[in-house]
């Protein structure tokens, strides 16, 4: 009878350890947990791309994707919008769009969960201010300790429309919210300094390989994501220490080395 007893108790706390590590022996054993991905935009019926594969319409959701980063595409008539976007095991990631064929007037959010606690914000352009739950928190980028349930995140920025999301926050999780903000024409006006007419444009330059890389990141380490060729004008977005945050022709946003680009002249 104790031998029985020590024997279920044993069985008890293998079983245990196997729920509390099970992740870690399912990736040892090679099977990885699914993703999924969620997109809608407006207006409906856009035409949606995973690594430039034509996969439907929004709205469209997918529950069995391996984990990975991918190309999410959307096209619409004219309007076009293209970003990186990570899934991460067990989750549903959320894409919402406003598209439009003039990019600053395009606007939406991409709604992602890691295993953490907690809400972080993220927003284009930085520096944006951050309300959750109708209480002023602080200004982009930022993270706040909220806890679990719904919550009504409004991100505003001088000069841009305001985006209000509401998004609930799972037990045992981080929610990390990216923010697009669209350009408020009707702000513009109030504007007392001149008002740049052109977009900010760079032109390749000439390299040593015969080609430039756009990478994720702004660093040699970042992944590769592009190749732009000589003569290429690109939308310069950001300008960083040795780097320049810019917008292809396609849409897709990257880095590239600043060394190997120069302004266009309006």
């Amino acid at each position: 009878m104790k031998k029985t007893i020590v024997y279920i108790l044993i069985f008890i706390s293998i079983l245990a350890l196997v729920l509390r590590f099970s992740s870690v022996i399912v990736d040892m054993l090679g099977f990885r947990q699914k993703s999924g991905i969620s997109v809608t935009s407006t207006p409906k019926d856009a035409t949606v791309f995973l690594n430039k594969r034509e996969v439907g319409k929004t709205p469209y959701e997918i529950g069995d994707l391996e984990v990975s980063e991918y190309i999410v595409r959307l096209e619409k008539d004219q309007a076009v919008w293209q970003g990186n976007v990570k899934l991460h095991g067990g989750t549903m990631t959320i894409i919402n769009r406003d598209l439009a064929k003039d990019l600053t007037s395009s606007a939406g959010e991409v709604l992602t969960l890691t295993r953490g606690k907690g809400l972080t914000i993220i927003s284009n352009p930085n520096n944006a201010k951050v309300y959750i739950d109708s209480k002023e928190e602080g200004n982009t980028p930022l993270d706040v300790g909220s806890g679990n349930g719904e919550h009504t995140i409004l991100v505003e920025h001088p000069n841009y429309v305001k985006r209000s999301i509401r998004a609930t926050l799972p037990e045992g999780f981080n929610l990390t919210i990216f923010v697009d903000l669209a350009l408020s024409e009707a702000d513009l006006s109030t504007i007392s300094t001149p008002v740049v007419r052109t977009t900010p444009e760079v032109i390749v330059k000439t390299t040593p390989t015969g080609f430039l890389r756009v990478r994720e990141k702004p660093s040699l380490a970042g992944q590769e994501i592009a190749q732009v060729s000589a003569g290429d004008t690109l939308i310069l977005l950001e300008e960083l220490s040795g780097w320049d945050r810019v917008r292809l022709s396609g849409g897709l946003e990257g880095y590239v080395a600043s060394t190997y680009v120069e302004k266009k002249n309006p």
